[in-house]
């Protein structure tokens, strides 16, 4: 049987520090992406510079845009599109993935699941630890220090790593999990071109590119599985700028009224 290939898609925005962190640290990954897709909602000239510049034994594709205020859904609608391979993987570009990140989403993969995971967001003291330990140290470390690290970090629990087995799955996967986090799910190609893609609609961030899945998917028949602690991200320290949310909840009220499974403006411009 031929081994699933995946494509990996980071989701980005200036900030070349903290996506430096997860190339580099890529190495380390029990199963390697088969490529690699930036997704930069912008073209800032820092990260171009800091993509033509930096060496990777893995296709890197880099996908830019007009910065002309927040796109990212159609940034990964654009790398939805261009993914050549038929298993997609979505990660923001302030997340270091656990060695056992990719393994475990191919490892759980199924064409009616969509596998949804977490985050631990690290505080500045484990942020600068990470950016300045080899990965397989820091993942002994953010245990052994744990009492440390619960003063730092915000959601301590999801930085636990559990191995997958046929009892953990079953447990983990019968708590179960009710939402999408746009940092750390995947699907089969195929899936996520079944909704349509990200509903471009959303012109703000979260909702549109997470909540807003979960009632698509499910509408279609698909079923969302946790996938918590097998797929255990690092989300590095910055200051959060959240914007008021009630326009996305009005337009995703509105979507869900009309049952609009499959949005309009997605991959497909569709008409009404």
């Amino acid at each position: 049987m031929e081994q699933l290939k995946t494509s990996l898609i980071i989701s980005v925005y200036k900030n070349t520090r903290d996506l430096k962190a997860i190339l580099d640290n890529l190495q380390y990954q029990s199963h390697l992406p088969d490529e690699i897709i930036i997704s930069e909602d912008g073209n800032s000239s820092e990260m171009k510079l800091f993509l033509d510049n930096y060496s990777i034994d893995i296709p890197l594709v880099h996908l830019s845009q007009e910065d002309i205020g927040w796109q990212k859904n159609k940034a990964l609608n654009n790398a939805i599109m261009k993914a050549k391979h038929e298993y997609l993987i979505f990660i923001d570009g302030d997340c270091v993935l656990h060695s056992k990140f990719i393994q475990n989403h191919l490892l759980l993969s199924n064409t009616r699941h969509i596998l949804a995971g977490k985050r631990v967001k690290l505080g500045p003291c484990y942020s600068e630890k990470i950016l300045n330990t080899s990965l397989p140290e820091f993942q002994k470390k953010i245990i052994s220090e744990a009492k440390e690290c619960i003063k730092d970090a915000t959601f301590y629990e999801e930085a636990i790593y559990v191995p997958l087995n046929f009892l953990t799955k079953i447990l983990i996967q019968t708590l179960g999990i009710s939402s999408i986090k746009g940092c750390n799910f995947s699907c089969y190609k195929t899936t996520i071109m079944a909704i349509n893609g990200f509903d471009e609609d959303y012109v703000k961030p979260a909702i549109g590119e997470d909540h807003d899945l979960v009632w698509r998917f499910e509408g279609l028949g698909y079923k969302i599985i946790s996938i918590k602690h097998f797929a255990v991200q690092y989300h590095l320290y910055h200051k959060e700028n959240w914007s008021s949310q009630e326009e996305n909840l009005r337009t995703l009220k509105q979507k869900q009224n009309a049952k609009t499974y499959i949005c309009l403006n997605g991959i497909k411009k569709l008409s009404s």
